[in-house]
C-alpha cells in the first residue's frame, strides 16, 4: 500500500510511521512526504530517512484554489492508495477531496464528532470532559468530519494542562494511526 503523508510541523506521527515501516511492523510504502511550507521538521525527518519530499508552499500561490490544485496534482503524481494528513494544518478544497475521495486519512486529537477544529485538546479541557482521546477518520469536505476509522480514549487527569494532555493523546494517536494503516494494508 502506497501512501503520501502531509505535514505542517514536527512530524512526530510521521516519525512513528517511518519507524514502524523500518521495523517491519507496517507493510506500507511511504511514497513521499509533503508540506505546506518550507522548513518543517517533518520534511527534514523524511529526507533523513531517504524518503522523497516536496513542498507546495501556501504562500507561493495567488489564492487557495491555485494552491489546492497544485497540491492535488503533486499528490496524484505519486499514485498513492491513501493520503495521510498527519499534523497538516491546512484545509484542502473540493478538488483535493474529490481526487482522494474515501482515501484521505486524517488524525485528530479528540474523540470526534466532539471538539473538531484546530483546538480539540484546549476545547475538551475547557468543556470539562473527564475522557477525551484521538480519532483517525476519512476526511471529507467538512472540518474534522467524515467516516471514523478508529478511536482511542485518554483520561483527563486532575491538573492536566493543554500541553500535558496533548502529549498523552499524541502517544495514543501514533499507535492508533499505525494500527489503522496496518489494518487498511491487510485489507488490500
Amino acid at each position: 500500500m502506497r501512501i503520501v503523508v502531509l505535514v505542517s510541523g514536527t512530524g512526530s506521527n510521521l516519525q512513528a510511521v517511518i519507524d514502524a515501516v523500518r521495523a517491519g511492523d507496517l507493510d506500507v510504502e511511504i511514497a513521499a512526504v509533503g508540506a505546506d511550507r518550507p522548513g518543517t521538521q517533518g520534511v527534514e525527518r523524511s529526507s533523513a530517512a531517504g524518503i522523497e519530499t516536496f513542498v507546495v508552499d501556501f504562500k507561493s500561490f495567488a489564492d487557495r484554489a491555485d494552491w489546492n490544485h497544485a497540491l492535488t496534482r503533486k499528490c496524484l503524481s505519486y499514485a498513492p492508495d491513501y493520503v495521510v494528513s498527519s499534523g497538516f494544518m491546512r484545509i484542502v478544497g473540493e478538488e483535493f477531496i474529490g481526487a482522494f475521495d474515501g482515501t484521505y486519512i486524517n488524525t485528530h486529537p479528540a474523540l470526534l464528532p466532539s471538539f473538531p477544529g484546530a483546538h480539540g485538546v484546549r476545547d475538551a479541557l475547557a468543556y470539562g470532559v473527564k475522557v477525551t482521546g484521538c480519532t483517525v477518520h476519512i476526511a471529507d469536505a467538512g472540518v474534522d468530519t467524515g467516516p471514523i476509522l478508529a478511536q482511542r480514549a485518554v483520561e483527563v487527569l486532575p491538573g492536566d494542562t493543554e500541553e500535558t494532555l496533548h502529549e498523552r493523546i499524541k502517544v495514543e494517536e501514533r499507535a492508533l494511526l499505525i494500527r489503522t494503516l496496518a489494518e487498511l494494508a491487510d485489507r488490500r
